[in-house]
């Protein structure tokens, strides 16, 4: 077996959902082997995952067992110290989203990143979904100005409320989800990010009274794009409406049309498509529309644990043919500052200025 071809064997630090996802994933690729994982408590784990040891101290997990790779799915606010104590170990890292919770932070994990020559993945899943992928080249074909219209809200009880209520703890909705959604803007306008609006409101006394479980973002962009995204967690959260992923230009119109039997507590639907409808402004000389709109039916769409393992194929060609990843990383970092100013704003009622 050539060097190129033996395993990268990675630490798995967090075992929450994602965590356990990811892990699901290097177990089932040959190109992974999992030396170890890290979690402060013993979780339920998946049969598959119950033989590998867990260490409670990230730290010296990483200076005992030398991994190749870590991959980075605890609370937020542990991202950016563990990534850069894992480059200046000589590894390689994949972290969950959202990057860091600073914008500072997130580029002091970029520079360390490039300082070590090593590779950073961040989890931008969609990133790796086709019907996203298709969706972004769609919307790009009608070309600017963009109204982007997103949102993902979840009516969480239950233990999905207790995770949503741990996250509370360091990250907002807007933040923790919108990075997804505001990376999916981004990339089909190409423009920097001008100005952020941000307003939410605190719905639950369960949560913290400086942190809000409702809020919704309004960005700006230098081609005059203009984008909106809202997120909402808790039991108190309604259903209507919970998924709209729109975008709209002069030329038309590109949209994922949900499901309507689809609950917002099933993380499958945060990523699943059903159709993609493209609708084209275009008008005859009597007024009428010249062409009806277009549904594209995504069937074989992955699953989210088929979506994870897509990711983490990626972090392995990432690695083995050396990818140049500096689009990717300033790609993360600009999502999170505009995530950020976002929270920023709805925490001191003003509009921010990037």
């Amino acid at each position: 077996m050539s060097q190129s071809d033996k395993p990268i064997r990675v630490l798995v630090a967090g075992l929450g959902n994602m965590g356990r996802s990811h892990a699901l994933a290097y177990h089932n690729n040959p190109g992974f082997e999992i030396v170890g994982m890290v979690n402060r408590s013993t979780p339920k784990l998946e049969t598959e995952l119950q033989g590998y040891r867990i260490h409670p101290d990230f730290t010296k997990a990483l200076a005992e067992l030398k991994p190749d790779l870590c991959s980075i799915n605890t609370y937020s606010d542990s991202h950016a110290d563990y990534a850069v104590a894992a480059f200046e170990a000589g590894c390689d890292v994949f972290v969950e989203k959202p990057l860091a919770t600073t914008v500072a932070d997130a580029e002091r994990v970029v520079a360390a990143a490039r300082k070590a020559g090593r590779k950073l993945v961040i989890g931008y899943i969609l990133r790796h979904h086709p019907s996203w992928t298709r969706l972004i080249e769609e919307a790009r074909k009608l070309g600017p100005p963009f109204v982007f219209r997103m949102n993902l809200n979840q009516q969480s009880s239950g233990p999905t409320w207790a995770t949503h209520k741990s996250l509370m703890q360091t990250t907002s909705p807007i933040v923790d989800c919108g990075v997804h959604y505001v990376d999916v803007m981004c990339q089909i306008t190409d423009a920097r990010a001008v100005e952020v609006r941000g307003m939410g409101l605190r719905l639950s006394e369960e949560i913290a009274a400086d942190m809000y479980n409702y809020g919704q973002l309004q960005v700006l962009f230098e081609d005059g794009s203009v984008g909106w995204y809202e997120a909402g967690w808790g039991p108190m959260i309604s259903e209507t409406a919970f998924f709209v992923k729109d975008v709209m230009s002069p030329k038309g119109a590109v949209s994922i049309v949900m499901d309507p039997n689809a609950k917002s507590d099933d993380i499958d639907t945060h990523t699943k498509t059903s159709v993609i409808r493209l609708h084209t402004a275009e008008t005859g000389p009597d007024g009428k529309f010249i062409r009806p709109d277009q549904e594209m039916t995504m069937t074989g769409e992955p699953g989210h644990q088929a979506l994870c393992d897509l990711e983490q194929a990626f972090v392995l060609r990432a690695i083995r043919e050396d990818l140049n990843l500096d689009r990717h990383m300033a790609d993360a970092v600009a999502s999170l500052r505009i995530c950020l100013a976002a929270d920023e704003s709805v925490r001191t009622g003003q509009p921010v200025r990037l």
